[in-house]
């Protein structure tokens, strides 16, 4: 009889320990839900906020004002709309990695539910067993072999415990039960969520599409023009020249800056930030130039003009790594060149990456050569999307071949 009370005390604590464990893992659960939900509510505010921006957008589009403006201020606010796009496709690529996560939580909690009710239901089918068994006799031979009073009490106070225990397991199977079916829906609807996002993704992909086709004709219906390309070619002339006058001007304001550095004994940003000179591919996804440094002839009116880089043709989005270690001086957009990054070497070299779809460092920050800076776009005058790829060596623009 004894032996019987031992078994079913011990019986009791594992069931206590169990059902706290049980509540530590839905606590933590609980908690890792509550991060993730917020980071999902940030994405979505950042989703409505691009959505508002787009909305500006295409009334500036729909309004006179637009068609009055010039043909490269009218590429300019299609970038706008096209760099959104991008952001918007971008938001929700996080949301869906997001949401993949939160899948794999949430199936590790229907597992862990499915695994208590199990447990749950093997508790409750052994005790059921015990009672078949045994019968009401095991509760009467605890009352009837009391010796005393006093014993007859604490041993009725024992048998009120084990029915309430009893009545608990049947009670805790329920809940077990209730718990993996709440799991199993939370399961599903994420699932569903993250189906809407991809098809929510597709959706963009083919609105970045059309304004990609729609920002490529309006160049070349511009170039298809004598009397606008010309126009159009002085002003990427002139931006180039004017780039290239920054370009130096920065490069002697970090060599100051890193002098003084030195002088005050700090530790040396231009031994950090110093180039090897040889520089890597700028497009691991591409090896191809699609035009070469130097003088290039119109297709359509056999002008010659001249290129101060190599294009490298890649897919819209691939990405845009360094050439070489170094110190980010510029990280902007020109009608020109689009969204472009610069980065100085700290050995009288820079380099160039313009028509970005959009810039992934700021100014003043270090890159590692294969860091990537950006993504292959056609932000600026640009016809399809491609890397336009410069090398300055002491304030003059090389073939960047030479070095790679």
């Amino acid at each position: 009889m004894n032996n019987k009370r031992i078994v079913r005390i011990i019986a009791i604590i594992l069931a206590l320990i169990m059902l706290f464990s049980v509540f530590m893992i839905a606590l933590n659960a609980l908690t890792a839900k509550a991060v993730t939900q917020a980071e999902i509510d940030r994405l979505r505010a950042e989703k409505k906020e691009y959505e508002r921006k787009k909305r500006e957008i295409q009334s500036r589009i729909n309004s006179i004002e637009f068609e009055k403006k010039t043909e490269i201020a009218r590429k300019e606010v299609l970038d706008d709309r096209i760099m959104l796009i991008d952001l918007e496709i971008d938001n929700i690529d996080e949301t869906i990695g997001l949401y993949e996560i939160l899948i794999i939580e949430k199936e590790l909690e229907f597992e862990a539910a499915q695994e208590r009710e199990n447990e749950q239901f093997r508790v409750y089918k052994n005790r059921v067993r015990d009672m078949e068994e045994n019968g009401v006799i095991s509760y009467l031979e605890i009352i009837f072999d009391s010796t005393d009073f006093s014993d007859l009490l604490a041993r009725l106070d024992f048998v009120g415990d084990i029915m309430q225990a009893d009545e608990q397991k049947y009670n805790d199977l329920i809940i077990a039960r209730q718990e993996t079916k709440a799991a199993e829906e939370r399961l599903k609807q994420t699932k569903l969520e993250t189906e809407e996002e991809k098809r929510q993704k597709e959706l963009k992909q083919v609105e970045l599409e059309e304004r990609l086709e729609e920002a490529y004709e309006l160049i070349k219906a511009i170039e298809a023009d004598l009397e606008n390309e010309q126009a159009l070619r002085a002003e990427v002339v002139a931006n180039e020249e004017k780039i290239q006058r920054e370009i130096n001007q920065k490069v002697e304001e970090l060599r100051r800056e890193q002098e003084r550095a030195r002088a005050a004994a700090a530790s040396s940003s231009a031994t950090r930030v110093r180039g090897t000179g040889q520089l890597k591919w700028p497009v691991p996804s591409s090896g191809g130039v699609s035009s070469g440094f130097g003088m290039r002839m119109h297709p359509v009116y056999k002008v010659y003009r001249q290129h101060s880089g190599i294009d490298i043709p890649a897919k819209h989005g691939a990405s845009v790594v360094a050439a070489d270690t170094g110190t980010v001086i510029t990280s902007a957009y020109n009608s020109s060149y689009g969204n472009y990054v610069v980065i100085s070497h700290g050995n009288g070299m820079t380099t160039l990456y313009a028509h970005l779809s959009s810039r992934k460092v700021k100014e003043g920050a270090s890159v590692t050569k294969g860091d990537v800076v950006g993504l292959i776009g056609s932000t600026g005058v640009s016809t399809g999307p491609h890397l336009h790829f410069e090398v300055s060596v002491n304030g003059s623009r090389i073939n960047p071949l030479y070095r790679l």
